[in-house]
């Protein structure tokens, strides 16, 4: 452990650290920070069996207190410091503020790494694309022969490596906007930020759209000449109120972009030969064509310009394209399940917005079956009706959003003409019967929710994974 790290850690000995939400980041780092020998407190208003025997009775082991149920928050005025789970957000938990105001620091594990790392840190956020783009670059580090560190919303706390990564080492963060909202003044900035896209989302969890921006723009606006930045050269980064703010006036290092409809000054773009080129001024080189890219969508083009873009100086261009042939995707993400009697299964749980959707449709371009439904997160769903038109020919509706999405295609102009057949039923599995059952052969059926997983599900992890079991079981 690095002198910084092990200096924070034993001055936390003999006082009482609180973790609120015993969730994926939450319980590795109450187990770490035990083990520490420090005084431990986990809270949670679930009960022993939602968070886990396993779990619980790893952390009771190590002597680690519980405070659960209704009056889970009862201990906090007693704790010096207080880890917040991510998806705990200020303005929606005025115990935060309470703790504040007696002067008790509330925190985050991604806060504290970000402040502890010694390593290089590369940091990816972004509305789409930010879990495989995250991918790509531990990919092709670890290809050209880094340690690599891969953490934070992709799903691994990243506290706990403290132990062990060195300044020789690099670290790869997905960053949510949950995570970036409280992690503004970052005095240990990332060396290379990376922003996909920005696009409206997360209405039900931001005060604003402008908050949900300003969240993402905290990955890149402490950097310093140094740093690295990658932009999208596609995308629009002034969405929201403020429509003559930028996110590239807020870049303070170097700036690369990328691209699949233009060349950009700096940065990796897609000519129209479908060639990847890396482009630095005057200077052009040729990296891989777009079809050495094993994962399918031309959204996958994009997050390979993105994390070439990135990684650019660290990895050779042979090593990129070993990543390209080899690397087939990310579980939940147009992830191939099975054939079945001639038709192919996709597991596509991810796609949990209209422009997710949209990228998924795409990919496969040509008319599918499709299965779409889940908990409403406020997104106008109006956005993916075209591609719906185009691209699916039977959709298959279920859970909480069900009768949304009917009613928004069936109102847009063009659905009568369309020919598309539209079931609805209740849940998932019932949803894979039906889909199942309109089949012939040769046909896709992709699980392409639109929403997320919460009306049925904890995560869209959950989600996807129970469709793999159900597909997996046909024919036993």
């Amino acid at each position: 452990m690095n002198e910084k790290a092990k200096q924070y850690f034993d001055s936390l000995k003999g006082k009482k650290v609180a973790f609120v939400g015993m969730g994926v980041a939450n319980v590795p780092c109450a187990e770490f920070l035990a083990k520490q020998g420090i005084t431990v407190y986990a809270c949670d208003k679930r009960d022993r069996e939602y968070i886990g025997k396993d779990i619980c009775e790893r952390l009771d082991a190590l002597g680690v207190n519980f405070s659960l149920g209704d009056d889970y928050l009862s201990v906090l005025p007693d704790m010096d410091l207080v880890f917040r789970s991510h998806g705990i957000l200020p303005f929606q938990n005025p115990w935060i503020g309470e703790c504040i105001e007696r002067g008790q620091k509330v925190t985050t594990e991604m806060e504290v790494f970000f402040k502890l790392c010694p390593s290089k840190i590369f940091a990816v956020t972004g509305s789409n694309g930010k879990t495989t783009t995250t991918t790509l670059i531990t990919n092709m580090l670890r290809e050209q022969g880094y340690k690599v560190y891969l953490g934070g919303n992709i799903g691994k706390a990243l506290m706990p490596e403290l132990e062990t990564i060195t300044e020789n080492d690099i670290a790869v963060v997905e960053l949510s906007s949950f995570q970036l909202l409280t992690m503004g003044n970052m005095k240990d900035t990332p060396d290379v930020a990376v922003v996909t896209n920005i696009e409206c989302t997360h209405q039900d969890h931001h005060i604003s759209l402008d908050e949900y921006v300003d969240a993402k723009r905290n990955v890149l606006i402490y950097q310093n000449s140094d740093c690295r930045t990658v932009l999208n050269a596609d995308c629009d980064y002034s969405i929201g109120n403020r429509v003559y703010h930028d996110m590239r006036y807020d870049v303070r290092g170097k700036l690369s972009e990328f691209s699949i409809q233009h060349p950009v000054e700096r940065g990796a773009y897609m000519n129209e030969n479908g060639e990847i080129i890396y482009k630095d001024g005057d200077a052009e080189t040729y990296v891989m064509n777009k079809d050495d890219i094993r994962i399918p969508g031309s959204h996958n083009i994009e997050n390979y310009c993105a994390a070439i873009s990135a990684v650019w100086g660290y990895v050779d261009k042979e090593n990129m394209l070993k990543v390209a042939r080899n690397f087939a995707g990310v579980e939940h993400r147009i992830e191939f399940v099975r054939e079945f009697d001639g038709v192919k299964y996709y597991n596509d749980s991810i796609a949990t917005s209209p422009s997710r959707v949209i990228s998924g449709l795409r990919a496969f371009g040509r008319k599918i079956i499709v299965i779409m439904g889940g908990s409403d997160k406020g997104n106008d769903m109006s956005e993916m009706v075209p591609d719906i038109f185009k691209y699916v020919k039977i959709l298959v509706l279920n859970g909480a959003t069900a009768d949304k999405i009917y009613d928004t295609v069936v109102n847009y102009d063009g659905y009568k003409e369309s020919g598309l057949e539209i079931v609805k039923t209740d849940n998932l599995e019932n949803a894979l019967k039906e889909a199942k059952a309109r089949t012939q052969k040769g046909d896709i059926v992709s699980l392409c929710p639109a929403c997320p997983a919460f009306d049925q599900f904890k995560t869209f992890e959950y989600r996807g994974r129970k469709f793999k079991e159900l597909v997996n079981g046909f024919g036993e």
